[in-house]
């Protein structure tokens, strides 16, 4: 592992030498109320691309702690948009904020058109794939769940649906309390600051700790947004009606898998793929042996979305 070396890379500072790609294409879209969300894309080796993969990040991380295996999904053939959640990341207006649960669904649905509008390839039929990461899993879920035909398939890493400490209904009660009154803007730390809880490694664990883009507070808005899509998990019926997989850290200490891989089971119906890696901690991008991961990963997407048939006479 490269020692961490302080360099301006992609809008941050304090990111890995030869481990981050030291320039990733950003780009801009406006969001229906104005806001203007950041992402970062990877434009995929294949011509055209064999999917399109719109990624979601998690509570503290942003697009910037995924560029390896994005790069890595581009180089196989696929498309990568991985959006900066707004107040996270490279969007340093309102760090930390959002009215409600809407706003976040909708942000993504308009990333999606916003994509539509500047795809590469407008001639090709592009399937979309819909990628969270940690907590981004559970917007990711809820989103597909609530606009099923806007996605081809559904892929979740380690998601955030059910943490393992959770708000008890009082303070659930008090939060709802707080923003009536008027104080939805109030601050509240994200508890999340070892960054051991995410790695074993050393260098990585310097990298979180030292990265001036991981968010550290949310507002009690906020908050509510993130229990109304955890009351939309826990009471919906509705399944993925496309293919849809889940990847587990066996020695995750942020993820409840319990309650993930029951919740997981319900709405994958019979389309649904899970994978386990045992020894792994929350951040399977920083793991050692990230190679796995993203190899099942191409793989499942692979088979998916397999190559269009080249006809006899063609060959």
């Amino acid at each position: 592992m490269a020692a961490v070396d302080l360099r301006e890379v992609g809008g941050g500072r304090c990111l890995i030498s030869g481990i981050i790609s030291p320039e990733v294409p950003r780009s801009v879209y406006r969001a229906s109320d104005g806001y203007l969300l950041q992402y970062r894309h990877w434009a995929a080796a294949g011509v055209p691309p064999r999917a399109r993969i719109v990624a979601l990040h998690g509570i503290q991380s942003h697009s910037g702690w995924y560029t390896y295996s994005s790069r890595r999904l581009a180089e196989a053939g696929y498309e990568v948009y991985f959006l900066d959640r707004r107040g996270s990341g490279l969007n340093s207006r309102d760090r930390g904020h959002a009215l409600h649960s809407e706003r976040l669904i909708n942000d993504v649905v308009q990333f999606l058109r916003h994509c539509d509008w500047r795809r590469e390839h407008p001639t090709a039929t592009v399937p979309t794939v819909l990628l969270g990461v940690s907590w981004g899993g559970k917007l990711a879920a809820v989103t597909a769940l609530r606009h099923p035909q806007r996605f081809q398939a559904v892929a979740l890493l380690y998601p955030g649906f059910f943490s393992k400490v959770r708000p008890r209904w009082f303070d659930l009660w008090k939060l709802r309390w707080i923003e009536a009154i008027g104080w939805g803007l109030g601050r509240v730390p994200i508890p999340l600051n070892d960054p051991a809880l995410f790695t074993d490694d050393a260098d990585w664990q310097e990298f979180i700790r030292r990265d001036e883009l991981a968010l550290q507070t949310v507002t009690v808005s906020f908050l509510l947004a993130n229990a109304q899509l955890t009351e939309f998990l826990q009471r919906t019926t509705a399944q993925f009606p496309v293919p849809s997989l889940l990847m587990l850290a066996g020695r995750d200490e942020i993820i409840d898998n319990t309650a993930t891989r029951a919740c997981y089971e319900r709405i994958a119906g019979d389309r649904g793929t899970i994978r386990e890696y045992p020894q792994a901690r929350h951040t399977l991008e920083f793991e050692p042996d990230r190679e796995t991961f993203i190899e099942d990963l191409i793989r499942w997407l692979n088979a998916t979305f397999p190559p269009p048939a080249i006809p006899l006479h063609n060959r």
